[in-house]
Order: structure tokens, then C-alpha cells, then sequence
């Protein structure tokens, strides 16, 4: 697994990213393709809804594509649209949990190599099917990691599936922690860039975060993102972060790791800029419109 350069050589550009860098996310776009429905892990603030126009959090998508629709979207956006530099999957569930993921990958690298490619991870299955990834032409990474201890894993993760069997408790929050911190460890080593995300779950891992920075910083991450808890599903209950506990958290993890501050929680069809928040069917649409009237007038 080892090796002294980027899966991308020198095109990956993390100043082109916009979920990287804070400098690109109003001059660079991305496309989250919606190829990755199952999911191996159950958070409990997650509701993975399909069919969904109305909300805008992670685990939302209008509909889930095939890979062959997923390549048709990219064909019908990159023409007409300059600032995109990123194709992501992140869902609505785990794209590594997804076959579908590695297949649409490796198709838009071939047809479009000057992209960068990027998933967005809970960790599990990450040192099994990383190889998988960077084969597919995946340069960039993001991983979830809520918790250090698995006395407070298990409190944020009702079960996860891993080797057929469905683990809860401290078995499951073991794994999740052990393979989320040696997939990033491997991921670093063979060049991919990492970004870390957290959730902060007030009452449940808030005194952990700083921890996470720190470790994700002894594996050589490039950036931290704290993000605030969306109350859904089991955690309904419990409130959202203010806006002055999240900048103090982020202040205190500054010391350990660069911290992103312009998340948007985007859908798994997320399409545009992060300012812009574009609908990705509608965007197809006026594509596909536009190619329809050129073909007329010519």
C-alpha cells in the first residue's frame, strides 16, 4: 500500500476543492452523485430519506442513481459548467458499503481524468476496499469519526454490519473506531488527501473532539470539520449546538488541526458551488434542454 506520490500525481489541487479549502468554495463546484444507497453502520441522527426535495442534510437525495446515469449527469454538467472541479460520493448511504461507487468512479475517471474524484466515508470499510479506491482514481477522502472511546461510540451508533455480522455495543463501537483510525492512516500513506468530520452531539462526544483533532492530526489530516448535530432519529431530542458553542469547540481544535468552517451539510445530490445549493435534477434538465436547442438551430 505504500507510496511516495498522490494517486492524482500533480493534478489534485486542493486549492480547487471547495469542501478542502475555504478559498475554493464559492469559485469551485462539485456534484455529489447519489449512486450509494446501502449503508453498513446506523447512526442514530441519521435518517436516510429518497424522494426528499424539501430538506438539505446529508442522507437526502431526490432518487438514487446507477452508475451509467451517474456517468450521463457528469457528461451533461461538465460541459457547460467551468467551475466544476469535484465529483463526490457521499451517499445516501456508505459509498463503500456500495459497489456501485467504485464502478461510477473508475467510468468518470476514464472519460473525465482532470477531475478530482472524493467519497465521503464512515470509516468501516475503509483499509478493506481502500485499494479499491485509489484504483478507481479516488484522490480524496473524507472519514466521520464521533468518538474516541467505544464507551461513547456505542452511544452514537446503534449497530453496524461488518464481516456478515451485526454488532452492537462496545463490539460495534471497537471496530468502527480501530478501522476508521487505521483506514486514515493508510489512506495518508498512500497519498490520498483526508479530511476528518465530526459530528457534535452536546451530552454524548463533545469532550472527546478535541482528542479526534489531535489524532487526526498524528495521521497526517489535512483539515477538521465540526459539524453541529442535526436533531433527527433517535437523537431528536437533543439540541442543535449554538452557533457559540460550535465556534468555541472549533477554536479549542484549531490548535491541533485546520478547521473548516463552511460546511454546508450538503445532500447526497448536491450540485453547484456550496453557496449555491443547486437542484441536481433541474440542472440535468436545463442540459439536457440546451443540448436539444443546439442540435434544433444546427
Amino acid at each position: 500500500m505504500k507510496s511516495t506520490a498522490r494517486p492524482h500525481g500533480n493534478r489534485f489541487n486542493i486549492d480547487q476543492h471547495p469542501c478542502f479549502s475555504e478559498r475554493a468554495h464559492d469559485r469551485f463546484g462539485r456534484i455529489h452523485l447519489p449512486v450509494a444507497p446501502a449503508c453498513n453502520i446506523q447512526c442514530k441522527y441519521c435518517i436516510r430519506k429518497y424522494d426528499c426535495a424539501n430538506e438539505s442534510r446529508p442522507g437526502i437525495t431526490s432518487r438514487v442513481l446507477t452508475p451509467h446515469e451517474a456517468l450521463e449527469r457528469v457528461r451533461s454538467l461538465v460541459s457547460r459548467n467551468e467551475k466544476l472541479t469535484v465529483i463526490g460520493i457521499a451517499g445516501p448511504g456508505d459509498p463503500l458499503a456500495n459497489d456501485a461507487t467504485y464502478t461510477t468512479m473508475k467510468a468518470i475517471n476514464r472519460e473525465f481524468p482532470e477531475l478530482i474524484l472524493c467519497i465521503s466515508t464512515n470509516g468501516l470499510l475503509l483499509p478493506d476496499r481502500l485499494r479499491e479506491l485509489i484504483d478507481a482514481g479516488v484522490g480524496s477522502i473524507t472519514v466521520t469519526v464521533n468518538a474516541v472511546l467505544p464507551e461513547t461510540a456505542q452511544k452514537i451508533y446503534s449497530w453496524a454490519i461488518f464481516n456478515s455480522k451485526r454488532l452492537t455495543g462496545i463490539e460495534a463501537g471497537q471496530i468502527i473506531i480501530s478501522n476508521q483510525w487505521r483506514g486514515i492512516d493508510m489512506a495518508t500513506e498512500a497519498g490520498l488527501v483526508v479530511k476528518v468530520n465530526t459530528v457534535m452531539i452536546p451530552g454524548i462526544n463533545d469532550a472527546e473532539i478535541p482528542l479526534i483533532a489531535s489524532l487526526a492530526k498524528m495521521r497526517k489530516a489535512t483539515i477538521h470539520n465540526i459539524m453541529p448535530l442535526i436533531p433527527k432519529a433517535e437523537f431528536e431530542a437533543i439540541q442543535r449546538p449554538t452557533h457559540t458553542a460550535l465556534t468555541e469547540m472549533r477554536d479549542r481544535c484549531r490548535h491541533f488541526m485546520p478547521q473548516m468552517t463552511h460546511c454546508r451539510q450538503c445532500r447526497a445530490d448536491a450540485c453547484g458551488t456550496l453557496n449555491e445549493d443547486k437542484d441536481m435534477e433541474l440542472e440535468t434538465l436545463h442540459a439536457k434542454i440546451g443540448e436539444e436547442y443546439c442540435e434544433m438551430v444546427n
